[in-house]
């Protein structure tokens, strides 16, 4: 019994669960080898409505809600997080698009990425400046009808496989902070962008890369939102993000729980099966009962969402605990099953790819400030 998910929404996970199961699993550790999106799995994904399901049907989407994505999220990360990119991104982006962008602008993008034709990254990282992202050196220059980009942006995902980025940059002053940025989407086939890709540790398939700026003219009319408040406008709909983030890591642990309690009941040690002994299963247990309350946590923020509730606390509980709470668990999970869980297979390729959103998408420290900021106040915690 959960609260959150109805009748409905547990259909549809397990509709999802078998598609995953059957079609994404089987390729989870080649595309890890190979580092190779599957876009003819993107576009059966797409096809079946898997992508931004809660879009209104008028840009392409189911008209389901948030809660409704939260529960595809979760199936697909659970078969490869890497591939569950998709959604992620489509979730996030397709948001901002809807919302800040000119309709005759963003309405094909919005039909391609939920067919599962496109994919559409952000941009906000800088060099030098993770964390600090309202004070970006990205320069973007307004020439009549054109915005002019020079500059950077760095540990992208899909960077080297978007047919498109939101790229926030620097309209205002250099010392204008947040309220000087401007958001664009820039399909990457203009001139003069250019893009590398990272050997990272996890999350290969998907991969991060850098993007480059030299010149790339951008028509005005690809604006999204306000100029100058790019980032006061768009940064909201991280809050949304950080809360499917949380199930999208969940998801890995959860299914890696579930194999090493499996284990523990087949495997035998001094006559009887390791469930038997407590250093095997308290561990487990503990790590069992966070990640069930963690999940409610991530359920809630989506509930909120849905509800048009404030959710900045809860989506930056989500975003700093399910990331770590996930790897610690899986770590576990991989000591359990001793030599087997150490060598080259799934487990170890599940603590490496949960491993990267304890680094991107907002630090533990980062969202620890939104979190305290949400309690007592920014002039109470200024930085």
């Amino acid at each position: 019994m959960n609260p959150y998910l109805d009748d409905d929404l547990i259909t549809l996970g397990a509709h999802v669960r078998r598609f995953a199961s059957e079609r994404i699993a089987p390729g989870f550790q080649a595309r890890d080898r190979t580092r190779e999106l599957d876009r003819a799995l993107m576009r059966e994904m797409g096809s079946l409505g898997f992508i931004a399901p809660e879009l209104p049907q008028a840009f392409g989407g189911s008209g389901l809600n948030a809660l409704a994505a939260g529960v595809i999220m979760e199936e697909v990360a659970r078969a490869d997080l890497s591939l569950s990119y998709i959604n992620l991104l489509a979730s996030l982006n397709s948001q901002i698009l809807a919302q800040y962008g000119a309709p005759a602008v963003v309405q094909p993008w919005l039909t391609r990425m939920t067919q599962g034709e496109a994919m559409v990254a952000i941009a906000l990282t800088e060099p030098g400046g993770g964390s600090d992202a309202a004070r970006l050196r990205l320069r973007v220059e307004r020439r009549g009808d054109e915005y002019v980009l020079n500059g950077e942006k760095t540990s992208i995902s899909a960077a080297d496989q978007a047919d498109a980025v939101v790229v926030f940059g620097r309209t205002g002053a250099p010392d204008s902070g947040a309220h000087g940025v401007t958001a664009l989407l820039v399909p990457t086939d203009l001139p003069g962008l250019s893009r590398t890709r990272f050997d990272c540790h996890g999350q290969r398939a998907i991969g991060r890369g850098a993007l480059f700026f030299d010149e790339v003219r951008v028509p005005v009319n690809h604006r999204l939102g306000e100029e100058h408040k790019g980032f006061v406008q768009v940064m909201q709909g991280f809050d949304y993000s950080r809360a499917l983030i949380g199930l999208q890591v969940l998801a890995v642990a959860r299914v890696a729980l579930e194999e090493t309690w499996a284990y523990s009941t087949s495997r035998q040690a001094f006559g009887q099966p390791i469930s038997a002994f407590q250093g095997v299963s308290h561990p487990l247990a503990d790590f069992d009962t966070q990640v069930e309350a963690a999940r409610l946590l991530c359920l809630q923020a989506l509930w909120l969402k849905t509800r048009g509730a404030a959710h900045s606390a809860e989506a930056a509980m989500c975003k700093w605990w399910a990331p770590k709470l996930a790897y610690d668990t899986i770590h576990q999970c991989l000591l359990t099953h001793g030599h087997g869980g150490y060598d080259r297979g799934l487990m170890e390729q599940r603590l490496r790819d949960v491993l990267g959103f304890q680094i991107g998408d907002g630090t533990a420290q980062i969202m620890k400030t939104v979190i305290a900021r949400a309690r007592v106040g920014r002039a109470a915690v200024p930085a």
